[in-house]
């Protein structure tokens, strides 16, 4: 709510702001007001561009009289385009932020929780397998979507923060976060991403409806197919092998419904793929490296 209420400010501001350029524009010179009221700051360079329009504008308006010249000196900043991120954890995301019944912090059980792992009020073993988020978020259609793992792609990562930020609409990108509650050795924790990613547990992909407009598929599949059997990956994560010990029988279940999960995600993430490229008339095209 906090960030959705900084974006409505800003964008109020902006508008106030102007209008107020329109209003005052023989006062501050045709060229300067027309330069910042078409600036489509689409790029870093035009966004400086403005930054600078709107410096000489400040400077204008220290020498002006006026109730309307104060007013715009006050909202001159939302001149620029602002864009606004909210960074939070997976309880947040997924349970608290979302619409949860309940609290999730500290390395509790929430929605984020994969299936099997060990964790406060789910001693045996989440029965469930973990929310879709992201797959939740793209139905909306007008939603720029990445998942990422910086340990095991940096620059899939790199390409979805300058997507993301491209988008104007909402983005939200889900990104893989170690944490010392995993039972992992912190210091090979981006080791572990890869490991989450080449057993498919992690997926890896970016859905950017800028695309649609162009005629392309917005649907990019960035990992590759599962080389790495799931419980290789989960074993070496106390979390999950902690289970091994204090309930064998249900771990031996939850290793193989996790891998049964991993194919079958890899294949409805291809078929996504394939039934995006269909709507557009697009080829499907092979996973991104």
């Amino acid at each position: 709510e906090f960030g959705l209420g900084f974006r409505l400010t800003i964008d109020q501001h902006a508008q106030f702001a102007r209008e107020l350029v329109r209003e005052l524009a023989g006062e501050l010179g045709g060229e300067l007001a027309a330069g910042i009221l078409d600036s489509p700051q689409k790029t870093e360079q035009e966004v400086a561009a403005q930054r600078e329009r709107v410096a000489a504008l400040r400077g204008k308006l220290s020498g002006m009289k006026g109730e309307k010249a104060a007013r715009l000196a006050d909202v001159a900043y939302a001149l620029v385009r602002h864009s606004v991120w909210i960074v939070g954890g997976d309880g947040w995301a997924y349970d608290i932020g979302y619409g949860g019944l309940y609290s999730n912090t500290g390395g509790q059980m929430s929605k984020a929780t994969p299936l099997g792992a060990v964790a406060k009020f789910a001693a045996g073993g989440k029965p469930r397998p973990k929310k879709d988020l992201g797959l939740m978020a793209m139905a909306y259609g007008d939603v720029y979507v990445a998942q990422l793992a910086m340990g095991a792609n940096d620059t899939q990562t790199v390409k979805a923060f300058v997507e993301a930020e491209a988008w104007e609409g909402p983005s939200i990108l889900i990104a893989y976060s170690h944490c010392i509650a995993h039972g992992i050795n912190m210091s090979r924790a981006t080791d572990q991403q890869k490991r989450a990613v080449d057993s498919g547990h992690w997926m890896l992909y970016r859905y950017n409806p800028a695309l649609l407009a162009e005629g392309k598929n917005p649907m990019i599949l960035d990992s590759r197919q599962p080389t790495l059997p799931i419980a290789e990956y989960m074993l070496s994560e106390a979390r999950y092998k902690m289970l091994t010990k204090s309930h064998p029988d249900a771990a031996e279940r939850f290793l193989a419904q996790a891998q049964r999960d991993a194919t079958a995600r890899w294949r409805r993430y291809e078929q996504l793929v394939a039934l995006h490229a269909a709507e557009v008339g697009a080829p499907a095209g092979a996973p991104r490296p």
